[in-house]
């Protein structure tokens, strides 16, 4: 039977490059996979990054947005269903970043796709920069989406030491346990459950862990459905905004209410002698750092956001021709 694998994660907490990652890791070793990226927009940028890894031995498919809930969740049964009947070792399934754990158990055993699948890994990626507390819905997602890993990993660790990433490591796992307490989740984490290195750090032995990390049949409640959920993410590209009115730009948007409740703006923008700044921010403060490689992408995570009023703010400044939001 074909193992499959989902990559778990809210958003923008680096699914994504993960996959891209492990994927490598999988095509290295022979396995013969698939990639299923799930997303409920109409455009999927994550696509873009993955493209290269497409050969003989990995097909990238994809499914579109549009359509309600029910309709969406069609088209990725009838995708799993195509993949199912081409005897790939192992697919790889990232969802959205809003999505309920039970819809990918459920489909598993109905038929005809009980008879091609097995659950291989859930594994969940987990911001290192994650912020202590998160909007309700928010803690739900985190909750919800940790709840059944068999391994979480911990993400953009940056340059941290051994023992940064170690109190880092706890400091997550007690976010993690107290939100899924909130929703009376039977499970609770401990440090054996995360992962906690820098990437470029992780050896073939640690992506077979990863790859052998099971599932938990972990039970909670369910606060709110994928329909009910609010929070989003939308990606603004080509963005060349001078250096002196990047913190004026990014803290306009965050600070105006008209914009939605923003949780935070991160990526990374050029400078003008072809070096790159990345940027993270919230409410609380701003960073601005050199960086030795980026992409001049800015990516909003929050509520209720208006894409054309955040279009605005960085339209004043930017000097690229071919900016886009999505």
């Amino acid at each position: 039977m074909t193992k499959i694998d989902l990559i778990t994660g809210i958003l923008g907490s680096g699914k994504t490059t993960f996959i891209k990652k492990y994927a490598s890791y999988l095509i290295k070793k022979g396995e013969r996979i698939a990639i299923l990226e799930n997303d409920f927009g109409a455009v999927n940028v994550d696509m873009m990054i993955l493209q290269d890894l497409k050969c003989d031995n990995c097909t990238i498919e994809m499914i579109m947005g549009g359509g309600d809930h029910d309709c969406h969740r069609r088209r990725f049964k009838t995708q799993r269903i195509s993949l199912g009947m081409q005897n790939y070792d192992r697919v790889i399934v990232e969802p959205s970043g809003i999505f309920d754990m039970d819809e990918f158990f459920d489909l598993l055993y109905e038929s005809p796709l009980d008879r091609w699948f097995t659950v291989g890994s859930v594994i969940g990626i987990t911001d290192a920069e994650m912020d202590d507390v998160l909007s309700d819905q928010m803690e739900y997602l985190l909750a919800s989406e940790s709840a059944c890993c068999g391994k979480l990993l911990l993400s953009k660790t940056g340059d941290m030491t051994a023992s940064q990433l170690d109190e880092r490591a706890e400091a997550i796992l007690g976010h993690i346990n107290r939100a899924m307490e909130d929703i009376k989740c039977d499970r609770k984490l401990k440090r054996e459950n995360i992962t906690a290195k820098n990437w470029d750090d992780l050896t073939d032995a640690d992506m077979d862990a990863l790859e052998n990390a099971g599932y938990v049949g972990a039970r909670y409640i369910k606060k709110y459905s994928s329909d009910s959920i609010k929070s989003s993410v939308h990606y603004f590209m080509n963005v060349d905004i001078p250096a002196e009115k990047i913190e004026e730009t990014v803290n306009g948007i965050i600070n105006d209410v008209s914009c939605g409740t923003i949780f935070r703006i991160k990526g990374s923008l050029p400078t003008e002698n072809c070096g790159w700044l990345k940027i993270n921010a919230t409410k609380e403060k701003t960073e601005i750092s050199p960086v030795k490689e980026g992409q001049a992408v800015l990516i909003a995570i929050g509520d209720d956001m208006d894409r054309e009023k955040i279009d605005s703010y960085l339209k004043k400044y930017n000097r690229n021709s071919e900016y886009v939001s999505i």
